[in-house]
């Protein structure tokens, strides 16, 4: 196991100890996004959720400076997840066609969908660093874990 994964793995239990039993939404979305963003604060530059709320994807939990507040299905990667129910690693998002630019430092993006009930994607987790190549199938395996589990836990 790689330092990567094993750093995944700890947070991966952290996350779910965090959630076990919890029922406020907006609870549990601001405590990942900490864990989260301080599990790889070298790579993970701003880190939060997006929530399918009136037909958009409107900001929620977040850390890192401001960003966009409103992103409509299938607009950028956000939005692209979001509409493709799938995960999206975007090695360089100057390369990504329709790409939205809430900061100028970021450079590679990964966004995770956050199923509901019936398979429908209630919200994204959305993952931005300042290093061109940053994500891999390592950060997209552990993140959906995540996803799937607050999910699981938040009844979504």
């Amino acid at each position: 196991m790689t330092t990567k994964e094993s750093r995944y793995e700890t947070l991966v239990a952290q996350v779910a100890a965090l959630i076990e039993g919890e029922t406020c939404r907006m609870s549990v979305l601001a405590n990942v996004t900490a864990a989260l963003h301080d599990a790889f604060p070298e790579i993970f530059f701003w880190v939060g959720f997006y929530m399918v709320e009136d037909g958009e994807l409107r900001l929620g939990p977040f850390q890192g400076p401001v960003a966009c507040m409103h992103i409509a299905c299938g607009k950028g990667v956000c939005g692209t997840a979001w509409a493709e129910k799938r995960t999206l690693v975007v090695p360089d998002v100057e390369d990504f066609p329709g790409h939205i630019a809430c900061s100028s430092l970021s450079r590679s993006e990964i966004v995770v969908p956050v199923f509901g009930r019936g398979g429908s994607v209630k919200a994204v987790i959305d993952v931005d660093s300042c290093s061109l190549g940053a994500f891999d199938e390592v950060d997209a395996r552990y993140l959906e874990k995540i996803a799937k589990n607050l999910s699981k836990e938040l009844a979504l």
